[in-house]
């Protein structure tokens, strides 16, 4: 009887050990974010802010992903100060085919846009100003996503962003996820575009 039992159990939880080595395309996550630009003239200016960002699969080998980041920064020039803010959503759509059990192929292209506001304040007898300016592209990647271990993942993707302001540019991006079960895990990125280096981390909600 013992014996019976102990096999309906174990056949019961084949399909769940099964897909949790799968690599899910439906997730939610958010965190923090930090942007640098690699300028000597500037000292390096960096600023830091938050993002959120999700994947939804809509067949079997395709999703759609879309996301938003925000970063700040404040300082003071000559007795004025200036607020930098960045803004970027994008949407895109994805593809990914097997190549092995623990690795896919992935391949992506999404539109983002880039708004940039400066806010100059703090200088007796003036009100202040606001200047606001953006710019639209178009981003596409192939990569590779795979799982080094049952409760680790990793992916790393290149390719090129264009725009109207953007001159055709390399980008890079390299990731990876330590999960703590099947749904949670703690996520960290670099995407990395000409002078320009992105840094993000935070929580991922898997389903």
């Amino acid at each position: 009887m013992r014996k019976t039992l102990f096999l309906a159990a174990l056949l019961a939880a084949t399909p769940f050990a099964a897909s949790a080595d799968e690599l899910s395309y439906t997730y939610v996550e958010g965190g923090l974010t930090q942007v640098r630009v690699n300028d000597d003239f500037l000292n390096d200016p960096h600023a830091n802010g938050g993002y959120v960002r999700g994947s939804f699969a809509i067949a079997e080998q395709v999703n759609v992903f879309g996301g938003y980041s925000q970063a700040s920064k404040s300082q003071r020039v000559y007795g004025t100060r200036v607020k930098y803010e960045v803004g970027q959503p994008e949407l895109g759509i994805g593809y990914h085919m097997n190549m092995s059990d623990r690795v896919d192929f992935t391949a992506d292209i999404a539109v983002l846009r880039l708004n940039v506001e400066a806010k100059i304040s703090g200088t007796p007898g003036y009100t202040g100003e606001t200047i606001k300016d953006h710019t639209t592209a178009g981003r596409a990647t192939l990569g590779v996503r795979g799982k080094p271990s049952a409760r680790t993942e990793a992916w790393l993707k290149a390719g090129v962003i264009d725009g109207s302001d953007i001159d055709s540019e390399f980008v890079g991006v390299l990731g990876g996820q330590v999960k703590f079960n099947k749904t949670w895990g703690l996520v960290a990125e670099v995407q990395m575009l000409q002078d320009v280096t992105q840094y993000s981390a935070g929580v991922r909600a898997s389903f």
